[in-house]
């Protein structure tokens, strides 16, 4: 739906609408992200390298600059970024023709999608096949994000996990650790949606802003969090830094 104050919906023929890239740039502060082979240092001075990072980014919007808000249909709003496969860092969208100004998206699954019937959860969040790695079977819930790897520091035998994850619980209150980011595109630049044309929204995702931010987190003190109370300053740290604007490239 594309809405604003002034209209409840606006109706959008397809001939209409243009596209959007939205591509995802891993780094560790000022170097690129390397799998295994990098080393970094966090806020806590504890060097550590890292194997695995995973996580989902869902529920898409954009806001125009004529105050408008395009909100994404939910069954085309669901990404699990993985380090691993570079082509799952390019978030391909639909939009209307229009110079957008934000954007904001979920990290993480929300409740309602987490709790429907599994032949809603498909793609992505299909549990038996693309999610079975971020799925929690015992917990029955998603693992929003997910980072492993070394660290000497750890007193688990040199390796560190977070594997964070929780929607508020079923039928009862649990940890809610999906949190919603809104990135302003001005200061480098909107994104003009034009017919034939690809815009491409760069964001930087910064593996660091894991370990600081709200909450230190020192991996000597916390080497695994997984359904934990813990877990929430983790989410805290990457909701608020580790997503941001790079450039935009408007064709």
């Amino acid at each position: 739906m594309f809405c604003s104050c002034k209209k409840d919906n606006d109706n959008v023929l397809a001939e209409d609408m243009g596209r959007m890239m939205v591509s995802i740039k891993m780094v560790a502060g000022l170097e690129s992200l390397i799998l295994h082979d990098g080393i970094y240092e966090n806020s806590s001075g504890e060097d550590f390298n890292v194997d695995i990072l995973r996580f989902y980014l869902s529920n898409f919007s954009f806001q125009s600059i004529d105050g408008r808000s395009f909100i994404v249909p939910q069954d085309s709003a669901y990404f699990l970024i993985d380090a691993e496969e570079t082509t799952s860092m390019a978030l391909p969208f639909s939009l209307p023709l229009a110079e957008y100004s934000s954007l904001s998206f979920l990290i993480g699954v929300d409740s309602l999608r987490s709790t429907m019937d599994i032949s809603k959860r498909v793609g992505v969040l299909d549990p038996t096949t693309m999610a079975g790695d971020m799925y929690w079977g015992w917990n029955s819930g998603y693992i929003f994000l997910k980072i492993e790897g070394e660290a000497p520091v750890s007193p688990e035998a040199g390796r560190y996990l977070y594997h964070i994850g929780g929607f508020g619980g079923y039928a009862a209150p649990t940890i809610n650790n999906i949190r919603k980011v809104t990135l302003d595109l001005k200061s480098n630049g909107n994104a003009i949606v034009k017919n034939d044309k690809i815009s491409e929204v760069v964001l930087q995702a910064d593996i660091l802003k894991i370990f600081e931010g709200n909450t230190r987190v020192s991996i000597q003190e916390h080497p695994a969090e997984m359904f934990t109370l813990f877990s929430s300053n983790i989410a805290d740290n990457y909701a608020c830094c580790m997503f941001s604007h790079s450039e935009t490239i408007n064709q």
